[in-house]
């Protein structure tokens, strides 16, 4: 009787084995499902069809640390694909720009700048691009008179000085997006570049009555965070906006006056605030 009901109960566990490992695959599968992508992302209205392949429209992002916010990276632009942007600025400056305190009179200034970004990047993975930046800049600016009375004991006045400026650069990047809906419309990035630039400057001015004229060469090598925003306006037409809060930076000057050597010298730093001189607007086409 007793061999009989052990033998009961070895059929029924070799029965239940399979169940149970079969059991144990969905509950690993769901597993590694739950800690990527929610349970409801299995419904056919979050799956696109990309290049002819079925995806999520979430992409899975693994939770690390002990708590699920409930935070998706929603698909923005899928991988395969090319971008190729462009940025640029001008912007003008004179007389009625400065002339703002009692204290500066007789003030003729006029000046201008402007910069041109051209890029192009390939999204490696959804949402992930790597790509190369170029970046050219000039500006000028002249100040023919410039008169400045605090009272009668201290005052003076400049005129005939001039600065230029050309700069060249070059950056590898890298750009992460965080889809923020299904729309695929709205998204936030942070771009991370490492360049290499050379450029000029020329600073020209009366001394004790004698022109004098000082260049300056200049070699640079930055490493940049900028975090910002994109907005699709049309299908394959977005625009950026982006800002630099934080960057590290080595750069070597060597300076002449009147063809005479003056000297070099090579600085470094790290920058970590908010710049509204750094604010970059620019429209990025993608195919």
């Amino acid at each position: 009787m007793k061999t009989n009901r052990l033998i009961i109960i070895i059929a029924a566990l070799m029965t239940l084995m399979p169940l149970g490992a079969g059991a144990q695959k969905i509950v690993r599968k769901n597993q590694i499902a739950n800690d990527t992508i929610p349970a409801d992302v299995l419904d056919k209205d979050k799956l696109v069809i990309v290049d002819g392949d079925t995806v999520s429209m979430i992409i899975p992002e693994r939770n690390f640390g002990r708590y699920d916010r409930g935070l998706f990276n929603y698909l923005f632009i899928p991988k395969g694909k090319w971008s190729f942007g462009l940025t640029a600025s001008y912007g003008e400056l004179n007389t009625d720009d400065i002339q703002v305190l009692s204290i500066l009179e007789n003030v003729d200034f006029k000046g201008k700048i402007y910069s041109i970004k051209p890029s192009i990047s390939y999204f490696f993975k959804n949402n992930q691009s790597i790509g190369i930046k170029f970046d050219y800049s000039r500006g000028k600016a002249d100040l023919a008179n410039l008169a400045m009375d605090f009272d009668d004991d201290i005052n003076f006045a400049i005129k005939d000085v001039s600065y230029y400026t050309e700069n060249y650069s070059i950056s590898a990047c890298y750009r992460n997006y965080v889809g923020l809906g299904m729309d695929k419309r709205f998204a936030v990035f942070n771009d991370v570049d490492l360049g290499f630039g050379s450029g000029t400057s020329r600073f020209k001015r009366i001394y004790d009555g004698k022109p004098k004229d000082t260049r300056t060469v200049i070699t640079r090598a930055n490493l940049n965070f900028s975090p910002g925003l994109c907005v699709f306006i049309q299908d394959y037409v977005s625009f950026n906006i982006s800002f630099g809060v934080f960057g590290l930076n080595v750069k070597r000057e060597h300076q002449t006056t009147d063809g005479v050597d003056e000297g070099s010298r090579t600085t470094s730093g790290a920058n970590f605030r908010f710049n509204i001189f750094n604010i970059n607007f620019g429209l990025m086409v993608v195919i």
